[in-house]
């Protein structure tokens, strides 16, 4: 951390800053209140060790002044002139907390750790926050689908690295859900896991958002905010929509991913960031790199380790359980533990092409779970699919090589390779590589 040590004794500043720095903590010392201060201002920190008497200054008097300031800072109170009359109206005025003079390294180690441990529990509560407030049926991380397998196979091996993960796929396939799946199998499960969504801010807004902003940084910065990239310190940043990121912040970005460093927004001053990047996108980089649309080195440093996520028309085997799940879990927040599909509206399900993916799937049955008469969700409740384009189908309005192609995209969908796909066809491999090129 950033540690600020505020002590009128030159012996006691430099012997504070070596125990510190020893810790590998950043250390920057001051000997009067208004030195402290000036510190403050032009500096963020996350801990500040302040003398109870600094000469003539009272450390309870600069306590106050420091939190105006900002109120993020943890402040821990140093003082020879410890009771517990000072302690209580140190904590009372906004204390972290209070060492006594002499303090050992590994008293101040303890302290230091409480703070940290606490700035990531905050983080953590934080982030649950945002996830109860996103409240809804997860789909499950589970698939008889060839293709969804082998995305799953590589997920689980990425998972436990440190290596940048790119998650490509349609909107609505479940690129999110992965993102978070792999950070709870990680090593850094216990820290935050924190979102950003980079099409849905401007570009001023989104780069503060992500690095944060020193006070003053720009018309209403009234305070030091220390962005998303801090708050998932020790912990996975999830890049949602990484191919609308403006051109001025991928260049950040690749600093933030080369050098593990960054700057907040109006200040010069670089910070070691300890975050894994797990970035999304339902954009063909490749082709954004080529349009000058996206950054080609930024590119390679995001393409380390890249999972495609197939749409749900390519994984129907799965559309029956995943639904049954859904229709639980409505039902149950519904107060209508009895609800089921027909057969027939399980058909019509099978049918759709699901533009929307797994999160129109959810949406549709979500109504469906409300707005249902009996205890059986008939097509009629899924009104959502109604007069929607539908996948060609047998005894339907279309030609046969419509059919055929369907049926050949379909196989190659839930086949593990061409030969696979081409025997169960019943047709040569190098016709079906044909056709498959085709198609």
């Amino acid at each position: 951390m950033r540690v600020l040590v505020v002590d009128d004794e030159r012996n006691i500043r430099q012997t504070l800053a070596t125990a510190l720095e020893s810790m590998n903590h950043e250390v920057v010392t001051a000997s009067t209140g208004e030195e402290a201060l000036q510190r403050v201002e032009a500096n963020g920190f996350q801990v500040i060790l302040l003398d109870l008497k600094l000469q003539q200054e009272s450390g309870l008097d600069l306590l106050g002044e420091i939190l105006r300031r900002d109120a993020n800072v943890a402040v821990v109170m140093v003082t020879a002139y410890a009771s517990i009359e000072t302690a209580v109206e140190a904590m009372r005025r906004g204390a972290y907390d209070f060492l006594a003079k002499p303090c050992t390294p590994d008293q101040v180690r303890q302290v230091l750790n409480r703070i940290a441990r606490t700035r990531q529990l905050e983080n953590r509560v934080v982030e649950l926050e945002s996830r109860l407030q996103a409240e809804s049926a997860e789909f499950d991380l589970e698939s008889e689908a060839p293709l969804v397998q082998k995305a799953l196979s590589v997920a689980n091996k990425a998972a436990v690295s440190e290596a940048t993960v790119l998650l490509l796929g349609e909107s609505g396939t479940g690129k999110s859900v992965l993102a978070r799946a792999m950070h709870e199998h990680s090593r850094r499960a216990r820290a935050a896991f924190i979102t950003v969504s980079c099409p849905s801010l401007s570009r001023d807004l989104l780069e503060s958002e992500l690095f944060g902003h020193v006070k003053g940084a720009f018309t209403g910065a009234h305070a030091d905010t220390i962005g998303k990239i801090a708050a998932a310190e020790g912990g996975t940043l999830f890049l949602d929509e990484i191919g609308d990121l403006p051109p001025e912040v991928q260049a950040k970005l690749l600093r933030l991913l080369q050098e593990r460093e960054y700057e907040r927004v109006g200040d010069t001053r670089p910070r070691k960031a300890d975050v894994r990047v797990i970035a999304a996108t339902n954009r063909t980089l490749s082709e954004a790199v080529a349009k000058g649309d996206f950054r080609e080195d930024l590119f390679y440093r995001l393409n380390v380790i890249t999972i495609t996520l197939p749409p749900l028309r390519d994984r129907l085997v799965d559309l029956a359980r995943i639904a049954d799940k859904q229709l639980r879990f409505f039902g149950a927040r519904s107060g209508r533990n009895s609800l089921q599909f027909s057969p027939e509206a399980l058909s019509a399900l099978q049918q759709y092409s699901w533009p929307g993916n797994l999160r129109e799937l959810r949406n549709v049955i979500e109504r469906a779970a409300i707005l249902a008469e009996g205890d059986w969700i008939q097509p009629d409740d899924l009104a959502d699919l109604a007069g929607a384009p539908q996948e060609p189908r047998i005894g339907g309005p279309a030609t046969l090589t419509e059919l055929e192609n369907e049926h050949i995209r379909r196989v190659l969908a839930n086949s593990r390779t061409i030969e696979e796909a081409a025997d169960t066809l019943g047709i040569d491999p190098a016709t079906l590589y044909r056709r498959k090129k085709k198609l």
